[in-house]
């Protein structure tokens, strides 16, 4: 009978959610080793609207058996990281923290209190009076969430982390707190900018007559997993003969914090037998399609933000601000398709066109993006009175391809 009626509950809150009578909040949570303190967040990517950040807050909820006579804090770091942490004690990786901001749960200080988000009212009203909220203000010149595959995990990273202790710069066991990595994203910006297309000229040695070649995108910005179509146009009216054309898309990962350095690494290319004669054009259209997938083995692919057990995508194009310092943001990633003529007896011909890879912005971002600074106006997600809280473990899929290393707490 028993089972009978389970089967029948599941059965009645699938079809209330389907119908739209009850619906369905996911917190993500993560405890420490000691299972003393647990952090409940509401995402884990937080957008860069260009003008603004999204906020970061949650709650913190801490055993007072534990807590005793000590404080709770919570930081939020953006890290610019290259090398294994094991390897800190040889002195073979380097960090640099971009950005610290401390926030002290517990107890809360009068001039850094600040609304509660709703999510955060129903997380204290259902955790209880143990559990205590925590508020971020990403800053806007901060770069976002990038790793670069098998370069000694060269990455910029946020991460959170909550403890506690007497003060701030008491120094922490993992096993006595709680790390978060989180992500700041960007979507595509809504109005993409002008169809890219060049065209070059080359003369050759002993001739008077020249091979042209012109090449066009059908539009500047792509999202991820979606084909480029490549128009090329050739006017060859010189002696030689085009023997093959070359179409690539490349990734430039440049590294612009402490030295002049650049991944250069394709991630899709098409090598086709097409042959332009002397005297005569030709016109076609070739289609690459940059994936993770079929680019998992490259050294010095640019990833976005990978979070620990999780799998992810090429990194999105960088947006930069105007006014920002490029040496602030560390890795700046940028796209290109490549063009290049073989041609007989030498004297290759080849144009680049710059384009924008990223992610589309989610249709519910637009609408519930805040109005006011506000933490409740900034909250993206509504809720009704039926709205019931499933919790999540902090826990991600491995990135296939890749291992991680165990004592990493993420």
């Amino acid at each position: 009978m028993c089972v009978y009626l389970c089967i029948y509950v599941s059965v009645y809150m699938c079809l209330c959610v389907y119908i739209g009578l009850v619906s369905f909040c996911r917190v993500f949570k993560k405890s420490s080793p000691n299972c003393k303190i647990t952090v409940y967040l509401g995402k884990r990517d937080f957008v860069d609207h260009l003008d603004q950040v999204d906020p970061v807050d949650g709650v913190i909820l801490v055993d007072p058996e534990y807590l005793k006579d000590r404080k709770v804090y919570v930081t939020l770091t953006c890290a610019f990281r290259y090398g294994r942490e094991d390897l800190d004690v040889l002195g073979l990786s380097f960090r640099k923290d971009l950005y610290i901001s401390t926030f002290q749960a517990f107890p809360p200080i009068p001039e850094e209190r600040k609304p509660n988000t709703r999510l955060q009212e129903r997380l204290l009203k259902k955790l209880g009076q143990h559990a205590h909220p925590f508020h971020f203000t990403i800053p806007q010149n901060l770069p976002c969430s990038v790793t670069l595959q098998s370069c000694g995990i060269l990455s910029i990273d946020y991460e959170i982390r909550a403890f506690c202790a007497r003060s701030v710069e008491e120094k922490i066991h993992k096993r006595n707190s709680v790390r978060l990595v989180i992500r700041k994203v960007q979507y595509a910006p809504e109005k993409p900018g002008p169809q890219p297309m060049v065209e070059t000229t080359r003369s050759f040695l002993m001739s008077d007559r020249s091979l042209h070649l012109e090449a066009s995108l059908d539009k500047e910005l792509y999202y991820h997993g979606e084909p480029i179509n490549v128009n090329v146009h050739v006017t060859n009216n010189s002696t030689k003969t085009v023997k093959r054309v070359k179409t690539s898309v490349r990734q430039y990962a440049d590294i612009c914090l402490f030295s002049t350095a650049q991944y250069k690494c394709p991630v899709a290319q098409l090598e086709a037998d097409d042959q332009v004669s002397s005297s005569s054009t030709f016109c076609k259209v070739y289609t690459l399609t940059p994936t993770l997938n079929s680019n998992r083995e490259k050294r010095g692919l640019a990833l976005d933000g990978k979070l620990k057990h999780e799998d992810t995508n090429l990194a999105s194009s960088t947006i930069v601000k105007d006014g920002c310092n490029k040496e602030v943001l560390g890795v700046l990633v940028s796209y290109r398709v490549k063009v290049k003529l073989v041609v007989s007896r030498g004297g290759d011909v080849s144009v680049e066109l710059p384009f924008v890879l990223m992610h589309p912005k989610p249709a519910d971002l637009s609408s519930s993006r805040p109005a006011s600074g506000t933490a409740r106006s900034a909250e993206l997600l509504s809720f009704t009175q039926d709205d019931d809280l499933v919790f999540e473990d902090f826990a991600r899929l491995r990135l296939k391809g890749t291992t991680d290393d165990k004592d990493e707490d993420y």
